[in-house]
């Protein structure tokens, strides 16, 4: 039985390109954090996702290996997602602002898998590529209430999609509620290397509360 996030759960991985509320379950990651431009060469945001696919890839294939994980299923490694912050941007992002971003990027982990086996995979990780995985982190987040949108273009026209989302909480009686717990959350459909820019699909996602009267 292979498990896939994107097929499971459609409404939080495959939204329409209209925005929606939803109410994100708690969810297991793998997550790395740091801070500095995305785009930069060498810089803190490339190198957290090779280790993170690093580590997710052992958890998948660990079942063809000696370590047989209890009542371990198959699954496709999910989407690469990014929980972002910048200070003094209230919760939305200034793109002409990269060098000040700070980040956790992140891969969901099935319920199945738990720290025990998180731990096993780091070590099994380190073991196997003789590279030091102790950035990466198993963490629990429960995002709740928010708003979100599929966006299909290149990462610096998303503001007009988050005006479009923010638009939607209001109408429907919400305002964002952005904090150091709840942050700008993108999940990657597309890969950058292999996609044009204009068809880049990536989900937005907002946190919001129901207004103050």
């Amino acid at each position: 039985m292979t498990f896939d996030f994107k097929k499971e759960y459609k409404e939080f991985y495959l939204p329409k390109d209209a925005p929606s509320v939803v109410d994100v379950p708690e969810m297991r990651c793998i997550a790395v954090r740091g801070r500095g431009d995305p785009n930069a060469e060498g810089g803190e945001y490339k190198a957290s996702i090779g280790l993170l696919y690093g580590v997710a890839f052992t958890v998948k294939m660990s079942k063809m290996g000696d370590h047989r994980m209890e009542g371990y299923f198959d699954f496709v490694v999910p989407p690469l997602e990014g929980f972002w912050r910048q200070e003094g941007s209230e919760g939305a992002i200034d793109y002409t602002r990269k060098g000040d971003l700070e980040f956790i990027s992140a891969i969901r982990l099935p319920d199945f898998v738990t720290r025990a086996e998180f731990d096993w995979a780091v070590g099994e990780a380190e073991r196997k590529k003789k590279t030091d995985f102790s950035q990466v982190e198993f963490l629990t987040l429960r995002e709740g209430l928010c708003v979100q949108c599929m966006h299909i273009g290149p990462y610096d026209t998303e503001p007009a999609t988050v005006e479009r989302m923010h638009a939607c909480a209001r109408a429907l009686g919400y305002e964002t509620d952005f904090s150091d717990a709840r942050l700008h959350h993108e999940i990657y459909l597309s890969d950058p290397r292999k996609t044009a820019p204009e068809k880049l699909k990536t989900v937005i996602r907002h946190p919001i509360r129901p207004a103050e009267v």
